[in-house]
């Protein structure tokens, strides 16, 4: 369950500080309105409220400030623009579809710019209905400005005050996540759990977890200038820090499973990785409360019962090699453990001490760790090609619309024919799955809304009760919009319903249109996502080389980082950064397609291992990372770096030989010549073994990976 659906948290939660800022600025507006103006002027002002509200999501100030004043200006430009057009219906026709598709094309600015597309097809929806004179229509439009303006400035002045604020919501909400997906990993020790079943479920949260932690970035490393900050930037660098090492605890879980199935210490370890997601639940609610974080829970009883269960299998253990390897396997878990014990200890520490500068890399550009955004208009008029997703998506939706309109105009009502309209342009989305889940989320909200207001005006028709219900359903909406779409349309069809019976009470066939309404769009939404479609196998193999591309880098500055070369770890970070979200990307695709329809699903099983291996690559540089830390007194140095060198070669050889047509196949040829990364004398350290079994799993992976990869382009083409 997502954290900010548990009454313990959903309360501290941004989603539902938003839904309070949404609401309290749209009836603060029409309030002060309506003692000046009546009910129509008040609506107008409202409406134009509401669309820049929808730009009002946690943002850095002047990223905020840029993207609602884009709404206000490009959201009056569409007003005006249909207010002008509608007493013509054949001009009113061809602008609804030439705005549909340019709103569309929008799409190509990310997601950043899919609010700003919604805002202006909703306006354009509202403003279809109203035939006006020209004076009258610049009127309106002013009349809509002036409520953007005010929502504007209320939203900018609120986000001010409580900048700080948010930034701790964003990163509780990174420290949640962070915590959930450890809770899968503990589920790796559990052998009721499927462990393939259960990676995969592992590598579909960590896209995730991804998003999280560059929302993360995005607010708090953006800037960071007091001692309040400084508290912040402290906690995102130990969680990120924590993040790696809970990378590095993969391990070979079949060969635990299958040589101490039947001893407790599996489910001594399932516990401790459980208290641990818990223990790092607790920093994340103490940082939503605005309190210092001190650890209440003690993992004693566990580790002493790891010491003791290894004592006892030493002592029992048979001769069989695969027994001690389990062993040794046992012990590294046992050590990785308990760093990450001592970081979520660091991670309390964190949250309790006032910083007089922010701890982070002195004179470090961020620049790489956020997300760069470029609003040029060149962009649009790259897309304008028939092969581009985002150019398709816009003609699907013009024609979807121009449907809609043509449906609506001969239905026995037309008071509310645009209800069509926005149901079509809420459900069909830029990809398959996408538009699948809105359309299924859109029709059971408005059943359960249209039900939950018959009840209403059935049993508490009383115009305070209804008030009451409509400022729930207000803040309920922006609230869930984006965390349960599902909910969010429940509270909207509950409150257009509620407000529509207000204005006309007599109209008892309301409930019913809504639902003629809706149907009739989902369908014509379902029908168009066929039209022109996008399907994310077509797009696999550039997200594919995106990652090995990435992975090169990656391994540059991995192997640099463990060799000592450079004073920091900012590269490397950097680097694995990249890597993560690009096979966030990549992960996200594979989910989408399972989505669509089975005959357009391709290479499913090698884009699952394809990412698997290269998580696991990852997850042994981090690995390796780990070992270097523990040994550091005792390290040889030179030996260390030689064979690191050397296989810093291979594995760089082989990833770009996978970038090759015969890409698998040439990897396995260089695999074939790479003798074991070791010297020709044995090193007299501990921590040998271990380095030398990491690199070979790194070499064997990065063959996979390369196998993986021609499997899926053979698939595809």
């Amino acid at each position: 369950m997502h954290y900010a659906l548990n009454l313990r948290t959903f309360f501290y939660s941004h989603y539902f500080y938003l839904g309070l800022r949404f609401a309290a600025g749209l009836v603060g507006v029409t309030l002060i309105t309506l003692q000046f103006a009546d009910m129509a002027v008040a609506m107008t002002v409202c409406i134009g409220a509401l669309c820049t509200a929808l730009m009002d999501m946690p943002s850095p100030l002047r990223h905020k400030f840029n993207e609602m004043s884009a709404s206000v200006l490009l959201c009056s430009a569409v007003t005006l623009l249909i207010s002008l057009c509608a007493p013509y219906h054949w001009l009113l026709m061809a602008m609804l579809v030439l705005i549909s598709f340019a709103a569309c094309m929008m799409v190509v600015y990310g997601r950043k710019s899919m609010p700003l597309q919604l805002a202006t097809l909703f306006i354009m929806t509202m403003s279809m209905e109203h035939t006006m004179s020209v004076r009258q229509s610049f009127i309106h439009t002013g009349l809509f400005t002036l409520g953007a303006v005010a929502y504007l400035a209320y939203a900018m002045g609120v986000s001010w005050v409580l900048r700080h604020r948010i930034k701790q919501q964003v990163l509780a909400e990174a420290l949640f996540e962070l915590a959930a997906y450890i809770d899968i990993k503990a589920d790796f020790y559990d052998t009721r759990f499927n462990l393939n079943e259960q990676f995969n479920k592992l590598i579909r949260h960590q896209s995730l977890l991804a998003d999280r932690q560059q929302a993360s970035r995005d607010l708090i490393l953006r800037s960071h200038n007091n001692a309040k900050d400084a508290v912040v930037v402290q906690v995102h660098v130990c969680m990120l820090d924590l993040y790696e090492l809970i990378l590095s605890t993969h391990t070979d879980y079949a060969l635990l499973r299958t040589h101490l199935a039947d001893s407790p210490v599996m489910q001594t370890l399932h516990d401790l990785a459980y208290k641990a997601a818990r223990d790092i639940e607790s920093v994340a609610y103490d940082v939503t409360r605005k309190k210092s974080s001190y650890p209440e829970i003690s993992y004693a009883p566990e580790l002493e019962a790891i010491e003791a269960e290894l004592a006892a299998l030493q002592r029992h253990i048979d001769a069989g090699k695969p027994r001690h390897e389990a062993l040794a396997v046992l012990r590294a878990q046992r050590n990785k453990i308990r760093a990450i014990i001592r970081m979520i200890g660091e991670l309390h520490q964190a949250s309790q001490k006032a910083y007089d500068t922010t701890p982070f890399w002195a004179d470090a550009d961020m620049g790489p760790f956020l997300s760069q955004q470029k609003y040029e208009f060149r962009m649009i008029l790259s897309h304008l090609r028939m092969d581009s997703p985002i150019f398709r998506f816009s003609l699907r939706v013009a024609m979807a619309i121009s449907v809609g309109l043509a449906v609506a105009a001969y239905l026995p009502y037309a008071a509310h024919n645009y209800w069509i309209v926005l149901t079509i342009v809420i459900i069909l989305k830029p990809s398959f799955s996408m538009t699948k889940q809105r359309r299924s989320d859109r029709i059971i909200g408005t059943i359960i809304g249209c039900i939950i207001t018959a009840l209403i005006i059935k049993f508490l028709n009383y115009p305070a009760v209804i008030l009451g219900i409509l400022v729930l359903a207000t803040v309920a909406t922006p609230t869930f919009i984006y965390l349960r779409y599902r909910y969010a349309a429940i509270a909207v069809s509950v409150m257009i319903l509620l407000q529509m019976h207000l204005i006309a009470p007599g109209n008892h066939d309301l409930i019913m249109e809504r639902l003629v309404d809706t149907f009739i769009g989902a369908a014509v939404a379902t029908a168009f996502s066929f039209v022109l479609a996008n399907w994310e196998y077509q797009s696999l193999p550039r997200l594919v080389g995106e990652v090995l591309n990435v992975n090169l880098r990656y391994m540059q500055a991995s192997f640099d980082l463990l060799q000592g070369k450079g004073k920091d770890d900012f590269a490397y970070r950097i680097e694995r950064k990249r890597l993560m979200d690009s096979l966030a990307a990549l992960s996200s695709a594979l989910v989408r397609m399972l989505d669509e329809p089975s005959s357009k699903q391709r290479a499913v099983e090698d884009i699952n291992l394809f990412i698997v291996q290269n998580y696991l690559l990852v997850a042994h540089v981090a690995a390796l990372r780990a070992i270097l830390r523990r040994h550091t007194t005792e390290l040889p140095v030179e030996a260390v770096n030689a064979m690191l060198a050397e296989s810093h070669d291979q594995v760089v050889a082989i990833l770009e030989r996978a970038l090759a047509p015969d890409g698998a196949a040439a990897a396995q040829a260089q695999m074939a010549k790479v003798a074991p990364a070791a010297p020709a004398t044995q090193v007299p350290w501990s921590g040998w073994p271990l380095v030398q079994r990491r690199i070979r799993l790194l070499q064997a992976d990065a063959v996979k990976i390369s196998v993986h990869r021609a499997a899926i382009l053979r698939n595809l083409a």
